[in-house]
C-alpha cells in the first residue's frame, strides 16, 4: 500500500513538474524519479526496457523510467571501444533484458544521478556478481570494499574467463583516462 501511494505521488508530481517552465538550473539528478518513499523501502520490482551498456541500464518503475548503475562493478566501455565492451553489455542483456528484476537501492546516486544498485533475477541471483563470474567486469575497489566481489574477480581472472583471456586487460577507469587524453 505505501508503494502504491508513492507511485501515485510521484506521478502526480511528475506530471505537476513536466507543466513548469524549464529551468536552465535543472540537473540530471532532478529528471531521474524518486525510487524510495521511506528508509526502510530500499528494493523494488521493476521491468529491464535498456541495457546501455555492462554495468548500465534503464528500467521501468511502474512507468516511469529510472537508470540504474551496477553497484560494486566497473564494465569495459562500450562506448568508447574498449575491448569486451560490447560483450559485457551482451552479457547483461542476456542476463536481464525485457524481464522484471529485483533491485536493491543503496541509498546513493553516482555524479550522473544513476541509481546505484544490486540486481537479482527472480530467482534470486545477483546479477552484479554474474557479470564478475563470467569475466566481463571489474571489481570497482574505489567505490567497494565488498570481498565477495574480490574473490569473483579473481576467480576469473585465474581461470582466464571472459576479458582475463586477454593478455593485458584495461581497466575501464584507466581506459577513460587514456581516451580523454586523445
Amino acid at each position: 500500500m505505501k508503494t502504491l501511494l508513492f507511485i501515485l505521488f510521484s506521478l502526480t508530481q511528475i506530471t505537476c513538474n513536466s507543466f513548469q517552465k524549464p529551468n536552465s538550473d535543472t540537473t540530471i539528478e532532478d529528471k531521474q524519479p524518486k525510487i524510495k518513499s521511506a528508509q526502510d523501502e530500499s528494493s523494488f520490482i521493476a521491468k529491464v526496457i535498456r541495457i546501455i551498456d555492462g554495468d548500465t541500464l534503464e528500467v521501468l518503475y511502474g512507468k516511469l523510467p529510472v537508470m540504474i548503475r551496477l553497484q560494486h562493478i566497473d564494465c569495459p566501455e562500450k562506448r568508447r571501444n574498449q575491448p569486451y565492451g560490447k560483450q559485457a553489455k551482451q552479457t547483461l542483456s542476456d542476463l536481464c533484458f525485457g524481464k522484471e528484476i529485483k533491485i536493491h537501492f543503496s541509498g546513493n546516486k553516482d555524479r550522473n544521478g544513476r541509481y546505484i544498485c544490486e540486481i537479482f533475477n527472480l530467482d534470486g541471483l545477483n546479477l552484479n556478481k554474474e557479470m564478475l563470474i563470467r569475466g566481463m567486469a571489474w571489481h570497482y575497489k574505489k567505490y567497494s570494499s565488498d570481498s565477495t566481489y574480490a574473490y569473483l574477480e579473481n576467480q576469473a581472472r585465474k581461470n582466464k574467463i571472459g576479458l582475463w583471456n586477454d593478455s593485458n586487460p584495461i581497466p575501464p577507469w584507466n581506459w577513460r583516462k587514456s581516451k580523454r587524453k586523445q
